[in-house]
């Protein structure tokens, strides 16, 4: 149930940002939301920063970029707690002082567990607030590997061959690694099945690396991964809108490591981007289909950014989709948008609209 008083016009709308949170990807979320904020500094926004530690306390703060990229803001002596209750009647954030500041829409800018996984999404419906990301249930279900493949063998997307292993299976380890090897040729990745950023993720060419990597998978999640390597170039392609998509232009990864780990990411200045991807014409308007049709068979809504890789005769191959793809300086969610005709600001404020436009059609 939407507060109807949301959905009024003010001459400033309130929009909540939320950062940080619960999770192994606090260091991103921090980085991506400082790239935010810069996009939604504009005369018609009122921009309230809700910060989650790494403990999950909420604080409403003033902190600038600098001090959420560097971690210190949770040290700043002015910042409030504060909370969106699951209570539409609130109709915003209320702080432990009692204030409440009525909201207009949230952005939530929290990747990985205990943010894009659907709990945000969940509590945001619950407190009637509209959001920028996808509902709880696209949003629980994009996040669970394993979970996003079914739907996505239902309908018709080609991926690579896999197994799922729960941890509690390690426990008879050799039996384990035995069925692995009759299932899938080596090299393989193993992945946690709920974790981004490419967190806990190893590239497997023999049995001592297969048994390393399913240890570390398990310590990040309880459900595990298990995948053919796919040869081809790691394209990715923006997503924008809600019932008719857009799909950005595909963008292509070269990773200085020997796949796009967290430190190929974030870390490692040699790897490259090339935006548009170096494919054909044809390969291209494939891979922007394939985009659609994952986005819409997961009914995402809002912005997903969907990644492939696409074999030498040029076939697509769907890997991985993610609901609230990363905003940092090098991610590619943004600049494929850009490249797509869609700077940054125009991109917040027509992913603000769609949010406000679902809430509206939701009363």
């Amino acid at each position: 149930m939407i507060n109807k008083s949301i959905l009024r016009r003010r001459a400033k709308m309130n929009i909540a940002v939320l950062f940080g949170g619960k999770s192994s990807e606090y260091e991103v979320s921090c980085s991506s939301v400082c790239n935010v904020l810069h996009l939604l500094e504009d005369e018609k926004y009122t921009v309230h920063k809700i910060g989650i530690t790494r403990e999950g306390a909420w604080m409403l703060t003033r902190a600038g970029a600098e001090e959420i990229r560097s971690g210190s803001w949770e040290r700043r002596e002015d910042n409030t707690a504060a909370w969106i209750l699951p209570d539409p009647s609130v109709g915003g954030l209320r702080t432990a002082a009692g204030q409440v500041i009525p909201l207009d829409c949230a952005v939530p800018v929290l990747h990985g567990k205990n943010g894009e996984d659907g709990s945000i999404a969940a509590l945001l419906q619950l407190a009637g607030i509209p959001q920028v990301t996808t509902s709880m249930t696209s949003a629980a279900n994009s996040m669970d590997k394993a979970l996003t493949k079914l739907i996505c063998r239902e309908a018709g997307i080609l991926q690579a061959k896999w197994k799922m292993v729960y941890s509690r299976a390690l426990s008879d380890l050799d039996r384990v690694v035995e069925d692995l090897e009759q299932a899938l040729p080596y090299p393989v990745f193993v992945k946690p099945a709920s974790a981004g950023s490419s967190v806990g993720i190893s590239k497997c060419a023999c049995r001592d690396q297969l048994v390393k990597g399913l240890r570390l998978a398990a310590q990040h999640d309880f459900k595990i991964i298990v995948e053919e390597t796919v040869i081809g170039q790691e394209v990715e392609v923006a997503v924008l809108g809600d019932e008719e998509p857009f799909a950005s232009v595909p963008g292509e990864i070269v990773p200085a490591a020997e796949f796009y780990d967290y430190d190929a990411k974030y870390h490692d200045a040699a790897s490259r981007l090339f935006i548009p991807a170096r494919l054909e014409a044809h390969t291209a308007q494939r891979l922007q289909a394939a985009a659609v049709a994952v986005f819409k068979a997961m009914e995402c809504s809002g912005l997903a950014r969907v990644d492939f890789f696409v074999r030498p005769d040029g076939e697509p191959v769907f890997n991985e989709l993610n609901t609230i793809p990363g905003f940092t300086d090098i991610s590619m969610y943004p600049k494929l948008m850009e490249a797509s005709g869609i700077p940054g600001e125009a991109l917040m404020e027509r992913l603000i609209a769609l949010a406000r436009a679902r809430a509206f059609s939701e009363r």
